[in-house]
């Protein structure tokens, strides 16, 4: 392992507040009876990775593993999470914080790893019979998050009097206050699912453009395009909420489609400016 990777893989396990472990190939340290994967630092995490872990967690009888990661591939979650319980295996993805670079946060242990969130949505078509134009349009029917930082018993525990504190606790955010006589108030800031989402975006032909890099053939030292096996995703239709206007639709424009199979990606980015991406296939 060189000496950067290594420094790198220190300091996240410092963040996350792991202990370094030995004896494994996929897995980097421990924590809380779960072992901890950590993912590259400039590529997402793969289905590929995600599959490298199953595998040495079957050969060793691991059951709970924690992946860290700056970035997730398009469309891993949840079918990687489904198929790994399928094989007894809790993963839970989390976030790599751009605090991890702050060291006084991670001295502080104010470093906060984020859960992965996922999302539903429902296909509707419309013009399937007669001669109107084929259509089809997005619902969002649902959006879960599993964040969590700090909790309400510790920080009514430690508030002094008129005094307030925002709180994220299993997908809540919370604000506890507690008054001049030391009475605790606890107010619920998200009362919907949709409280969380602060943009959503469609791409209603996820696969028509191919995503295209540039490697070089180090025979002839040339340059050549190269396809990743991805796509790119293209915003064709978006709501977002904005100071003035704090509502969100949760159903696109029907958009024209020629007949046939195809797959629509959409796009949720939450209040924390995380992103979440569910791919679906629909028959026009």
């Amino acid at each position: 392992m060189e000496a950067k990777e290594k420094d790198f893989l220190d300091l996240i396990l410092k963040a996350y507040r792991a202990e370094k472990t030995e004896g494994f190939h996929a897995f980097h340290g421990k924590k809380a009876g779960r072992l901890v994967a950590v993912g590259p630092v400039n590529l997402p995490v793969t289905r590929l990775f995600v599959e490298e872990i199953i595998l040495e967690c079957r050969k060793k009888h691991v059951t709970k593993v924690d992946i860290l990661a700056f970035e997730f591939e398009m469309g891993l979650f949840p079918n990687a999470l489904d198929e790994a319980r399928a094989k007894g295996i809790d993963i839970a993805p989390k976030y790599i914080p751009a605090d991890v670079f702050d060291k006084r946060a991670v001295e502080k242990n104010q470093v906060v790893f984020h859960d992965v969130a996922f999302l539903e949505v429902k296909p509707h078509v419309a013009g399937a019979h007669g001669h109107a134009p084929h259509k089809v349009a997005v619902e969002l029917t649902d959006f879960s998050v599993f964040y969590s930082q700090d909790s309400v018993a510790k920080a009514e525990a430690a508030l002094k009097d008129k005094a307030s504190k925002i709180v994220v606790e299993k997908g809540r955010i919370v604000k506890v206050s507690k008054d001049k006589d030391g009475i605790v108030t606890r107010e619920v800031l998200t009362r919907h699912w949709t409280d969380w989402v602060d943009y959503w975006a469609v791409d209603f032909d996820f696969e028509s453009k191919r995503e295209i890099i540039r490697v070089r053939n180090a025979e002839s030292e040339g340059w050549g395009e190269v396809w990743t096996g991805d796509y790119v995703f293209e915003n064709e239709w978006q709501s977002f909420r904005t100071k003035k206007d704090r509502s969100l639709e949760l159903k696109s424009v029907f958009q024209e489609c020629k007949p046939g199979r195809r797959k629509i990606a959409v796009k949720v980015v939450d209040i924390f400016g995380n992103d979440t991406m569910k791919i679906v296939e629909v028959r026009i």
